[in-house]
């Protein structure tokens, strides 16, 4: 436990040491940013949209009694967190941030002018899905660190079938002054079993994988980050071989994805909870452009999951796991039954 300790404090020093722009070494400053995701889990408005399977439920006459006051306080739990995102390093925390479980456009303006961030002035990417449960994802950034220059949707389609679930969002932009590409995603969940539901979470990651190798014919050397919930682990097959995605740098081929996430996962840090078992189903992917030691432009240096306390059920069967917003259909007041995700980049500059 001590060593521990002394490994997190020694990492910390590092982090605030070059994140500082007055610290130089050998004449070097650098700056530092961070990028995350965050499943927000069921942000809904009280308004009762007829074309969503659930948003009746999240009304103040249906079923999870979802008043003004609710959604609010959801509001705030949500803001709450995402100010306290990569603030240990980052004075203005996180830059870029992917979001998913959204009903519409909607709860993202509403979000992002809570008090907590809006100081922040948050811009939002968002398009509407065809999904059956009417969940979108999304994307939040600061325009003081990111400028959008292209955005698009693509809709994942099952051959034969009737199936409808989250588009997969790409965001193009600069990011001060790198052009990078961002990939938000929710996969397919495992409802009716992991391996049953398994094709469905392959296909998504083949329609990801079409996406990242398009990138590449534009650009071999481009800058891009998957992210979001895949709802399978970095072990499994829709990641690991679909996606191609590798936890080892020195065992990446030409195409492949790293994905610092793999570790963790063999680490035993997970991002939500089930069955008294943790999955890591929240990660950030990112293209091998991102690695190395040339400190010229921005380059990947730490993945983090956010799990602290105070996102955690602090008692009853479910101690320790992520503190939800509704529990065996009991309103908690919690945040999300899953943690943010998130990775900081740094570069030379000041």
């Amino acid at each position: 436990m001590k060593k521990l300790i002394a490994s997190s404090l020694l990492l910390l020093l590092i982090l605030l040491v070059i994140s500082n722009p007055l610290y130089s070494q050998e004449e070097k400053s650098y700056k530092v940013v961070s990028i995350g995701f965050y499943n927000l889990e069921n942000l809904f408005d009280t308004i009762n949209d007829v074309e969503n399977l659930i948003s009746e439920e999240f009304t103040p006459d249906g079923k999870k009694k979802w008043t003004s006051a609710r959604y609010h306080e959801k509001l705030g739990n949500m803001a709450f967190v995402i100010s306290k995102i990569a603030t240990e390093v980052t004075p203005d925390g996180i830059a870029i941030l992917g979001v998913s479980e959204i009903e519409n456009r909607g709860v993202l303006e509403d979000l992002v002018q809570d008090p907590q961030i809006k100081d922040r002035n948050y811009k939002i990417v968002h398009y509407d899905s065809p999904d059956k449960r009417g969940v979108d994802v999304g994307l939040l950034y600061q325009p003081k660190y990111f400028e959008v220059t292209a955005t698009n949707s693509h809709t994942f389609n099952m051959e034969d079938t009737s199936f409808r679930t989250r588009d997969q969002l790409v965001v193009t932009g600069q990011l001060d002054g790198e052009e990078i590409h961002v990939i938000v995603n929710h996969w397919p969940s495992r409802s009716g079993g992991e391996k049953k539901s398994r094709p469905k979470r392959n296909a998504a990651a083949d329609l990801t994988r079409h996406i990242v190798d398009s990138l590449f014919v534009l650009n071999k050397n481009a800058k891009i980050f998957v992210m979001g919930d895949f709802n399978d682990d970095p072990v499994n097959p829709s990641v690991k071989d679909h996606l191609r995605t590798k936890g080892k740098e020195k065992d990446l081929e030409e195409g492949d994805l790293f994905n610092p996430y793999f570790k963790l996962y063999r680490d035993g840090i997970g991002s939500l909870a089930y069955r008294d078992t943790w999955n890591l189903f929240d990660m950030m992917i990112i293209s091998q452009s991102l690695l190395g030691e040339d400190r010229s432009n921005y380059k990947f240096y730490k993945a983090k999951v956010l799990n602290k306390n105070y996102l955690k059920q602090k008692e009853g069967a479910y101690a320790g796991y992520p503190f939800r917003t509704f529990s065996g259909g009991v309103y908690t007041a919690g945040y999300s039954d899953h943690f943010p995700v998130y990775l900081y980049l740094i570069k030379e500059g000041n």
